[in-house]
């Protein structure tokens, strides 16, 4: 009689070391976005938005230098449509800035 287990592990066997990468490109994947493990690179790219928020933005920046007069709102509203564009801001004339 003669059954499948003298036959060896057939092709099958090829997929676990596909599955095992797998999981390990996840796992490196997954602790780089979270920010736990950074690599030796340093930030990601996902990373570099970041800078869009907060007291020492760029956008901050220029609405300071726009309300103490040091720029025209010509000069603010350019500026701005380009950082809109770095940033992925989507917030127009009518919004916030």
């Amino acid at each position: 009689m003669n059954t499948l287990a003298y036959d060896g592990p057939g092709p099958w066997i090829l997929f676990f070391p596909l599955i095992w990468a797998a999981v390990v490109v996840g796992v490196v994947t997954v602790l780089r976005r979270t920010g736990i493990w950074r690599g030796r690179r340093g930030p990601g790219p996902w990373q570099g938005t970041r800078a869009a928020y907060g007291e020492n933005s760029p956008i901050a920046i220029i609405g300071r230098r726009f309300a103490s007069g040091e720029i025209d709102e010509d000069e603010y509203w350019r500026r701005l449509s380009v950082l809109d564009e770095q940033f992925g801001r989507t917030a127009g004339k009518d919004g916030a800035a």
